[in-house]
């Protein structure tokens, strides 16, 4: 039961942080990419930069602080190597973005979170 309820608030975090994208001027181009090195919760492009982003949602902005490290970053890296053919074929700027999502908190979006 636990367990479902964390995937549900997940995914209503991915939902946020895509309209947040989204107000931004951003396109979502995906959602929930797998790949055999990770996942990537969004594909989001703007202009000549693609976006490939984690988002991570946590009942309290102290659990946020512990929600994402090096380890997670870089298999999200790992995934947007092998997804960057496909989503920024035509030589378009990558980078990696991080989403943190707390009740009560507005988004916050860390951009460029990977420097690999």
């Amino acid at each position: 039961m636990r367990r479902q309820t964390a995937e549900r608030r997940g995914r209503q975090g991915e939902n946020i942080a895509a309209w947040f994208l989204r107000l931004k001027g951003w396109r979502i181009l995906a959602k929930r990419v797998r790949t055999p090195a990770g996942e990537v919760d969004l594909v989001a492009k703007k202009r000549g930069l693609v976006a490939f982003v984690e988002v991570k949602t946590r009942t309290t902005q102290r659990a946020l602080d512990l929600a994402i490290d090096e380890r997670r970053l870089a298999r999200v890296a790992a995934a947007a190597e092998i997804l960057t053919p496909r989503y920024a074929p035509n030589g378009e700027d990558v980078r990696i973005d991080v989403i943190l999502i707390a009740r009560g908190m507005p988004p916050r979006h860390i951009e460029n979170a990977w420097i690999g």
